[in-house]
């Protein structure tokens, strides 16, 4: 196998209470000592039902608008996309995390390999060495031409089923949620698509898979980080974990059921000219149960040129971020090199 999934140090490490040292965080990371404890964050929750009217158009706009430059991050419930489809993409995730470990690593990353697909443990080398309490599995789901079905698991056999039609039911989503955006910065509906990739952009899926860890006051699953996507739209499950940092305190996230989740990534803070702003977040585990989510990064095309939307800059407002190609943008965040 070659790499030590986390899964299987969760699975010795529950015996003994004791976890490597590599995954015990420094003390200003440490959730324990910089989780502002008892106090539950509510970030905005947007009801997407029943627009009908002009008034009621305009009024959604401003709550999607307000949420992202305020907070870059909220829910949204009464979505469209329904629960049957929410649980069956939940079930085949779970259901392929729960095979032997054999089985997940015939679909494992390519040593060596520029692409991010695969089943795998961690993305890029943190300072001092250190680890996030986390497996994933990467693939594309859309479109069609950029899916390389070598990364999605055949077992379960009702996986891929489960997966294209998420896939078709977010699209719909996310059509809403770039209009929107759009629209809440007086720009035409369809121009902060267009800016981001038009349809060109790749839905890249995430599992996260959070193993239960005896030590969850030392530990991350996920660093603090923002998004490189345009913007990402997340399934949690059940279990607590999100974390947003704002007031310059970290904060758990409540957690509504049926919700989707939407992060503001940093491709939609660059074509807003920081208008918008991409939420820092982070995750923490739990001692008892497995937690798991299911973001969709929509991400411009490699060679896309994104920078700031030409009708946001003018003497007032200059350009505050350098337009680059995608790729290169994703090159020095994951190398954590100079923008």
């Amino acid at each position: 196998m070659g790499v030590e999934r986390v899964q299987a140090i969760a699975s010795l490490s529950k015996h003994n209470d004791t976890i490597p040292s590599e995954y015990i965080r420094s003390e200003n990371e440490q959730p324990a000592t910089t989780t502002l404890h008892g106090v539950v964050l509510e970030v905005p929750v947007i009801d997407l039902m029943n627009v009908s009217s002009d008034d009621e158009e305009n009024h959604l706009v401003g709550l999607i608008s307000e949420a992202s430059r305020e907070w870059g991050i909220f829910q949204i419930v009464n979505h469209g996309i329904p629960m049957e489809v929410i649980n069956k993409l939940q079930q085949v995730g779970k259901e392929f995390f729960e095979l032997p470990e054999e089985e997940k690593e015939k679909i494992a990353k390519i040593p060596g390999s520029k692409s991010i697909e695969g089943y795998g443990t961690s993305l890029q080398k943190e300072v001092e060495g250190k680890r996030g309490w986390v497996d994933h599995l990467f693939h594309v789901i859309w479109p069609p031409s950029a899916i390389n079905y070598q990364f999605w698991p055949k077992n379960p056999p009702s996986y891929r089923e489960a997966n294209e039609e998420y896939a078709k039911r977010l699209r719909e989503v996310s059509e809403r949620m770039f209009k929107c955006l759009s629209l809440g910065l007086g720009l035409e509906a369809n121009e902060f698509k267009e800016a981001a990739g038009g349809d060109d952009l790749t839905y890249m899926l995430k599992i996260n898979y959070y193993p239960p860890c005896p030590r969850p006051d030392l530990v991350l699953g996920v660093v603090p980080h923002t998004d490189a996507s345009s913007f990402t739209i997340l399934v949690p499950n059940e279990v607590q974990g999100l974390q947003v940092f704002k007031d310059e305190h970290w904060y758990d996230v409540k957690y509504i059921p049926n919700a989707l989740i939407v992060h503001i990534g940093d491709q939609i803070e660059i074509i807003s000219n920081g208008k918008y702003k991409s939420v820092l977040h982070r995750t923490t585990v739990n001692k008892e149960k497995t937690r798991m989510s299911w973001p969709v990064f929509l991400e411009p095309p490699p060679e896309k040129e994104v920078g700031p939307h030409p009708k946001l800059v003018d003497d007032k407002n200059p350009a505050k971020y350098k337009t680059k190609k995608f790729k290169d943008y994703l090159y020095c965040k994951l190398n954590k090199l100079p923008q």
